[in-house]
């Protein structure tokens, strides 16, 4: 489904929280490309800036966060790019839903409980399709809630009347009312079952082939986004550490934090693996090591691991991956530690 024509770029991002000496680098010179009809899977340990990417990228970052550099670029099909930190106020909410949605974590807190789940779909369409009469904006919520499995009868529930797979189901039909090109989903099955889990992926996977739409899917589970994704970008320290095709990151993990977190997941399929894990625990990122981040509880590290921050490049002409590790690049004083 995915071709080669970005949707969104993003480029040498940078996220602080608070200012001046005390201020905390959670996003440092970011890069990423999202292609048309791609699903990204964006996987990592909590803290390592997954959300915050998300929250910059659609401009919803909470205080302190500042977006203190780099650039975010939105591509319409045809040709034109629009320049997300530049949008004011009004032409980020017309942009909002319309181009791009997010599915936040935790549907219940996302969806208010004092209102149907009728009221918060017609609401999007009331904000931004008000030519549509009443019954129109009805008709598109039953239309919304059997496209993602719900049926139409449940359109007068409030979210407590729901379970919880339906509530995340609703905020995906939310996230698809106006049929954006680009819909960000930030850990939406953490708090579901397994069956669940696998329930809304394959709905998302189904609708992303109707509707063609590019999907941002986040998660600290890596081998949800083995199944379905189809490149994997990896995060760790407030960086991106590897990005490459989930098959390749699969079968063949170039940075040792890639390997650890597909070594701490159960295959789901084929043979048995031993689970490893990682040891010690994510920086804090006010309190960042020097050198690579991941250095302290890599056990393959060199000596200019401690001292030199890894470029992400791709390791050799022949690999379409990038990796920023110094096991893959040129660096001086290439030796093991002891």
């Amino acid at each position: 489904m995915s071709g080669n024509e970005a949707v969104l770029t993003v480029r040498g991002l940078n996220v602080d929280y608070g200012t001046g000496d005390g201020a905390v680098h959670a996003l440092r010179d970011v890069d990423l490309t999202l292609h048309r009809g791609e699903v990204l899977g964006l996987a990592g340990e909590s803290g390592c800036g997954k959300s915050t990417l998300a929250y910059a990228v659609t401009r919803l970052l909470p205080p302190p966060g500042v977006i203190t550099g780099g650039e975010v670029h939105y591509h319409r099909q045809g040709g034109g790019a629009l320049d997300l930190l530049a949008l004011s106020a009004a032409e980020l909410r017309a942009f909002r839903w319309q181009e791009l949605s997010i599915v936040f974590q935790g549907a219940m807190n996302s969806l208010n409980p004092v209102h149907t789940v009728h009221s918060q779909l017609t609401d999007v369409l009331r904000a931004h399709r008000p030519e549509l009469k009443r019954p129109e904006r009805t008709a598109r919520a039953r239309e919304l809630l059997e496209l993602v499995g719900i049926s139409a009868d449940r359109l007068p529930a409030y979210p407590h009347q729901l379970s919880g797979g339906m509530r995340q189901r609703v905020m995906i039909a939310m996230a698809l009312a106006l049929e954006p090109e680009i819909v960000i989903m930030d850990e939406p099955t953490t708090a579901l079952d397994v069956v669940m889990q696998r329930q809304i992926l394959r709905q998302l996977v189904r609708l992303r082939e109707e509707l063609g739409f590019s999907v941002v899917f986040i998660t600290h589970d890596i081998s949800l986004l083995i199944e379905f994704s189809d490149r994997i970008a990896i995060m760790y320290g407030g960086r991106i550490v590897e990005e490459a095709a989930a098959s390749s990151i699969y079968r063949d993990p170039r940075h040792p934090y890639s390997d650890g977190l597909l070594h701490s997941f159960p295959a789901l399929h084929g043979a048995r693996r031993e689970l490893t894990g990682i040891p010690g625990s994510p920086p804090h990122l006010s309190a960042m090591p020097a050198g690579c981040a991941f250095h302290p509880r890599c056990g393959r590290a060199l000596d200019v691991c401690a001292t030199h921050v890894p470029v992400l490049a791709a390791p050799d002409d022949a690999d379409p991956r990038t990796v920023a590790c110094w096991l893959h690049g040129q660096a001086p004083a290439m030796t093991s530690r002891s």
